[in-house]
């Protein structure tokens, strides 16, 4: 552990206390192209498949591998959940270090995805992680009441493994942080007056602060006065986001629209002033999809495969789970899906508000999540008062939200605010048309169904601007006389299904914003 820029991050920390170091194996580094590339850590909290509560494990999933496909020298760098440490193959240590955050032993440790095969760092320390059920949440509901020592340490050792101090072998160029749960890795690369490397901090959700007491602080070893506390001090609290919006060299949002609409008050959460005065290193990047998970004529999960020349196999799909959930039988029923967090955010209120009028229309709806408990008790009584046409799944079920998607006729996302949306994108590929509020990603991706879109082959689904119960009750009347015809719902089902939102052009645009640093 010699070397400067060493000595003033692990002694800032530890104050005091007691370090003990122990090297352990490593698994070796390859080039890429023959040439040494580009090095990436990217630091998150989730990885599908291993632990998923959103978008953000399928993101931190296929990313990196797009980006290796680049010739990107990338690793992913995870907190050591259970399913993780369960779930990364090869697993060897790399480091042994502690006591730190409360733990008193920390052993990192270097594996790869079972799936990818893409390395990955592991943070294994059991007093820490290992723990049941929600990552962020105990039993009771509640955060973990040491969220914030969880969540530096994941940034902290970010920081380490940039310095150099904990791999050797590799060490990162560039370290990309996604969501608060990282927030604090470029507040702790820039503590140091030394370490060169760049930042990129990627906003998924601005609505979750990773907000804790200022007075944390003295457990992370963070700095307290001048720029570094306002730099990570939020309306008296510590706030994980924002270290990570002032910190990072360069920002950026989950898509074109969101980048935009987040530096405005309406939508800014308190940090537009933030964002507006960081707009010239502000960006939107449209997420993809992994086509690899979400492809109907490959996926596992469904009753019957089908493709965009082939779609028999949807009728299938939708008929089989009818059954299951005891829907009349039928392909000229429209059957609408939810597969989202039950949350004010999402709309879902709104639907509650607009599914008498859904109902009339003589459709049927299928919902899988989980959130609000007044809006899964609204849901709940809708189920129990229509049990032949609304059928509600509180949790979370991976293989039931594709098959789901795959049966659905019209996906339902009338979200106040949406970053990017994945499940949209998902529902185009499996022939199933969205329904949208005109609002971030879905703005980006979703082409509202008009006469002049229709002539030009551009529409794909249906979009409503107004949050209120009236706007989604009449779209929803508009998709389902639509459905009656039949020949022009399928064209529009093919056009969705033969775009391409692969990770292919979004990984492009990151390894731009990269060597722009």
């Amino acid at each position: 552990m010699d070397g400067s820029q060493g000595h003033l991050l692990f002694n800032h920390f530890t104050a005091g206390a007691k370090l003990t170091v122990t090297v352990g194996s490593a698994l070796t580094v390859t080039e890429s192209r023959g040439i040494l590339a580009l090095r990436i850590l990217h630091v998150a909290a989730e990885i599908y498949p291993l632990v998923k509560t959103g978008g953000l494990a399928d993101v931190v999933a296929a990313l990196p591998p797009a980006l290796a496909a680049r010739g990107l020298d990338t690793r992913i760098l995870v907190p050591g959940m259970p399913g993780i440490l369960n779930g990364v193959v090869g697993l060897k240590r790399v480091m042994r270090f502690g006591p730190a955050f409360g733990a008193a032993v920390i052993n990192l440790r270097l594996g790869h995805m079972p799936d990818s095969g893409l390395p990955v760092y592991v943070i294994d320390a059991p007093f820490l992680y290992r723990r049941s059920g929600n990552p962020y949440l105990g039993p009771d509901g509640r955060d973990w009441h040491d969220n914030h020592r969880r969540f530096a340490l994941l940034g902290w050792v970010a920081a380490h493994l940039a310095s150099g101090e904990l791999d050797r072998r590799w060490i990162p160029d560039l370290v990309h942080c996604h969501d608060w749960h990282a927030g604090l890795a470029p507040a702790y690369i820039a503590q140091s007056p030394v370490l060169p490397t760049a930042t990129v901090f990627t906003i998924h959700n601005l609505a979750f602060h990773g907000l804790f007491p200022l007075d944390c602080h003295t457990d992370l070893g963070l700095l307290t006065s001048g720029a570094m506390q306002s730099g990570i001090e939020f309306h008296g609290q510590l706030s994980f986001m924002k270290a990570g919006l002032v910190h990072a060299k360069r920002i950026n949002a989950v898509s074109p629209s969101y980048a935009r609409e987040i530096c405005a008050a309406d939508a800014g959460w308190g940090l537009d002033g933030l964002l507006r005065d960081r707009g010239s290193d502000l960006s939107g990047i449209l997420n993809g999809v992994d086509y690899r998970v979400w492809d109907p004529g490959s996926d596992p999960a469904l009753a019957k495969n089908y493709s965009l020349h082939h779609l028999h196999g949807k009728k299938i799909c939708k008929l089989k789970l009818q059954a299951e959930l005891g829907f009349r039988p039928s392909t000229k029923t429209p059957l609408f899906a939810v597969v989202s967090r039950l949350t004010e955010q999402k709309g879902l209120d709104l639907l509650l508000g607009a599914l008498p009028a859904l109902l009339a229309e003589g459709g049927q709806l299928v919902l899988i999540g989980s959130g609000d408990p007044r809006i899964e008790a609204g849901f709940r009584a809708a189920a129990a008062a229509h049990p032949h046409s609304v059928s509600v799944y509180l949790g979370y079920d991976e293989p039931a939200s594709h098959r789901i998607t795959a049966a659905a006729d019209i996906l339902l996302v009338p979200s106040r605010f949406e970053p990017c949306g994945l499940t949209q994108l998902y529902a185009l590929r499996y022939g199933t048309l969205p329904l949208v509020r005109r609002v971030g990603g879905l703005a980006d991706t979703v082409v509202d169904i008009t006469p002049e879109t229709l002539e030009d082959g551009s529409a794909n689904g249906f979009v409503f601007d107004q949050i209120d119960v009236a706007a989604l009750a009449t779209r929803i009347h508009q998709a389902c006389a639509l459905f009656k015809h039949r020949s022009i719902w399928k064209r529009i089902q093919q056009r969705g299904m033969a775009q391409d939102f692969s990770w292919d052009d979004s990984a492009a645009r990151y390894e731009a914003l990269y060597r722009s640093i």
